[in-house]
């Protein structure tokens, strides 16, 4: 799966490199009161670094949650595991008891 994610991102990159190679045009970007020139090969590639950073602040919020509910069901795991052995030592020890006690016959 990492590797075909790669393989795409790859494609995506190499084909934004040749697309702003052949659209190397001057432009004028106007933004809220900012207003700059620059070849139109430098803005696809700063809108797109942009596009990509804003996805991964957007996406780790979700992380976060996912790595927290990791550490709590590893946690509860833990705990669930050291019960079962508790039990298992404390049903031994019944056994061990009933097994030494006489019989009446």
């Amino acid at each position: 799966m990492l590797q075909l994610f790669l393989i795409i991102a790859l494609f995506i990159a190499i084909s934004a490199v040749i697309f702003a190679l052949q659209n190397s045009v001057p432009v004028t970007v106007s933004f809220l009161i900012w207003k700059f020139e620059s070849s139109l090969a430098l803005v696809l590639l700063i809108s797109l670094g942009l596009g990509v950073l804003v996805s991964f602040l957007l996406s780790i919020p979700t992380m976060i949650k996912r790595n927290w509910s990791i550490s709590n069901y590893k946690k509860r795991i833990q705990e669930l595991e050291e019960n079962i052995q508790e039990m298992e030592n404390a049903s031994k020890k019944n056994n061990k008891v009933v097994g030494s006690l006489p019989s009446k016959s």
